[in-house]
């Protein structure tokens, strides 16, 4: 099966179904007949730029990322912060966002789809975000923005 094929089924599956790991993606894509590896899974998640959400009681899913800032939401990051954000904290001009495992990535899509013009980029691990921000004296004022949609 060429990848692109492979990739629109991937996509179809993820609109349907609630995918949690890369393994049972590839078992739901060996139910179709298709065989993969794990690095040909990861890399297929990778590709589709799918990120974790999520979706309560300390579970998540594979999701799309918004495309667009049509996309974004101001409820659905305030739900995404409360959710999944641990702490807030800040040194110099950069701010860290510690979230529950494997929500970083969610988390981050939500700021950058904000497009705060104080944040120039995020970067995200599995529980933690940097935020880069600029000018520097903005970050206490981004910090507490943050913070407030926490609490």
């Amino acid at each position: 099966m060429k990848k692109t094929d492979r990739q629109a089924l991937i996509r179809e599956i993820i609109k349907r179904h609630i995918v949690a790991t890369q393994e049972e993606l590839g078992q739901r894509l060996r139910q179709q007949g298709i065989q993969v590896t794990q690095a040909t899974v990861s890399r297929d998640i990778k590709e589709l730029l799918l990120v974790k959400i999520p979706i309560g009681e300390g579970r998540s899913r594979y999701a799309f990322p918004a495309e667009s800032k049509e996309g974004f939401s101001r409820e659905r990051m305030g739900r995404m912060f409360r959710d999944a954000v641990v702490d807030v904290d800040d040194s110099e001009n950069l701010i860290v966002i510690k979230t529950l495992p494997g929500t970083a990535n969610a988390v981050a899509s939500t700021i950058d789809g904000a497009k705060w013009p104080e944040i120039i980029g995020t970067i995200a691990g599995d529980d933690t975000i940097l935020a880069v921000v600029k000018p520097r004296d903005a970050v206490r004022e981004i910090r507490e923005k943050l913070k407030a949609m926490i609490d």
